[in-house]
């Protein structure tokens, strides 16, 4: 009795520790994390691009101060944050990092936390531009 009762304790313990660490590696890395957020926001950028061509006529009849003008404005800023990110992403970190989980340094740990800030607010300012600039055109 005491054989079975030892043998179905040290299953359990071994079968909670594989969950545990299973659920361990399953949880995204900061990187990870980070290029998702990139990921969602970058199949934005074409339509970035179409609703400026759809309020430049109108930003161009109405003048740099109209609401068109403006919305088209907000719309190329965030497509120019985005490419800005990227540059800086790009220049922190190599494909290795980036793509292969390789291991950082503490520097990079650090400029991670900042990256992942900053691709925040670019996501941010992308998903506001396009449904500011979304509202304005379903005026029209």
């Amino acid at each position: 009795m005491k054989k079975i009762l030892y043998t179905i304790t040290i299953a359990t313990l071994l079968t909670f520790i594989a969950c545990k660490e299973t659920k361990k590696t399953e949880e995204p890395s900061k990187m990870e994390h980070v290029m998702s957020i990139h990921d969602e926001v970058m199949p934005k950028m074409g339509t970035l691009g179409k609703l400026v061509g759809q309020l430049k006529p109108m930003a161009d009849s109405l003048g740099a101060e109209s609401v068109e003008a403006k919305a088209m404005k907000d719309l190329q800023e965030a497509n120019r944050s985005m490419m800005d990110w990227m540059q800086g992403f790009g220049d922190r970190f190599d494909a290795d990092e980036i793509m292969n989980g390789k291991e950082l340094s503490d520097e990079k740990k650090e400029w991670l936390n900042e990256e992942e800030e900053k691709v925040q607010q670019v996501k941010e300012n992308i998903n506001s531009s396009i449904e500011r600039a979304e509202e304005i055109l379903s005026k029209q």
